[in-house]
């Protein structure tokens, strides 16, 4: 095998190790996975979701389903594809928030029980999520798209900017891979070049563009700045609430844009 035959397996490698680490999609049981640099390829597994179901919303539109029963199937898809990996860090998040008590959040968030906050906190991330796709009706794929890439380089940004706050936590590994800004630098890179594909079929003015991908950078960087701001750093669940409210914002981005 040569050298590029030899790097192009290890990044094939690398990647499904990413969607088995960030999925639920099956991946043959006899694959040796390694999952120390899974945070590098999360953006690409965004698309990948993404584009998965932008293909079950074209289908549903192709039987006649109308536009907010595809956007609640479109969501409930998008919990079941990632196993509610992230959305259990949204309630988890939630609950330990919600603690007057600074010195008793991390202990809260550990509990494997679902306080009323964290129930709160996803009743209204998917009701933010559903009505904003039932106002996009067009290029639907293409904002899926974006705003599962767009939540997980702002997962990407938590982790090279802020310490991480429970050394043993599920998350800690993947401060050995990203470990500065430079690092989120390809995705960021990707991300701009999808958020002004717009440009090549549809005529709008070139600065509503502009502003998709200003946008969805803008909010991918300030929403992991404000759970440290809360929490003094990130845990395993603020990555994960990191990647949800992401998303959720960049859909309601869509709507004005």
């Amino acid at each position: 095998m040569g050298t590029f035959g030899y790097i192009l397996t290890t990044l094939l490698a690398r990647f499904t190790a990413a969607v088995a680490f960030y999925t639920c999609l099956p991946i043959p049981v006899r694959w040796t996975l390694d999952f120390q640099g899974v945070a590098r390829f999360a953006p690409i597994v965004g698309i990948l979701i993404g584009e998965l179901l932008g293909l079950l919303d074209h289908g549903l539109g192709f039987i006649g389903m109308p536009l907010l029963s595809r956007s609640a199937i479109v969501v409930a898809a998008w919990i079941a594809i990632t196993g509610g990996l992230h959305l259990d860090g949204v309630m988890d998040t939630a609950d330990g928030l919600a603690v007057t008590d600074p010195e008793r959040r991390l202990e809260v968030m550990t509990d494997s029980a679902t306080g009323a906050f964290g129930a709160m906190a996803a009743i209204v991330l998917i009701l933010l999520k559903t009505a904003a796709l039932a106002d996009l009706p067009d290029f639907r794929w293409l904002g899926l798209t974006l705003a599962a890439a767009w939540g997980r380089w702002g997962q990407q940004v938590a982790i090279a900017r802020y310490p991480y706050l429970k050394p043993t936590g599920k998350g800690a590994f993947h401060k050995q891979t990203i470990r500065s800004l430079w690092d989120t630098l390809p995705s960021l890179l990707l991300l701009f070049a999808l958020s002004i594909l717009p440009l090549f079929w549809i005529p709008n003015p070139w600065y509503q563009t502009l502003g998709l991908a200003i946008g969805g950078g803008t909010i991918a960087f300030l929403i992991p700045a404000w759970f440290h701001h809360k929490l003094g750093g990130h845990t395993g669940d603020t990555y994960g609430a990191v990647v949800e409210w992401t998303e959720a914002f960049f859909l309601l981005l869509l709507t004005i844009i």
